[in-house]
């Protein structure tokens, strides 16, 4: 089985870089082995996006903001392992 790879496409004249990178981390830090990447592409007019394979799971304008990292793991484990439990971020779901 091939592992799916999660791209994050934010907006450079935003300056988006930093808030891009630091939830590849947070996702890499959580479901490291099971992801073939995590990569940060480059974009333009005000876009963030994140996708997993093709799939947009995260859409800046759709979703009213910017995810926060718990809310972004729960989507990506929905599309990666819907069995999977997710610690404390289960436990403390609002």
């Amino acid at each position: 089985m091939n592992k799916p790879k999660i791209t994050i496409h934010y907006c450079v004249l935003c300056q988006w870089l930093l808030r891009s990178g630091w939830l590849a981390q947070e996702l890499l830090s959580t479901f490291g082995s099971d992801l073939a990447e995590v990569s940060l592409a480059p974009a333009s007019k005000g876009i963030f996006q994140i996708f997993f394979n093709d799939k947009l799971i995260w859409c800046r304008v759709q979703d009213s903001g910017f995810p926060e990292a718990k809310e972004l793991k729960r989507r990506v484990r929905d599309q990666l392992d819907p069995s999977r439990d997710l610690g404390h971020i289960d436990k403390h779901q609002s």
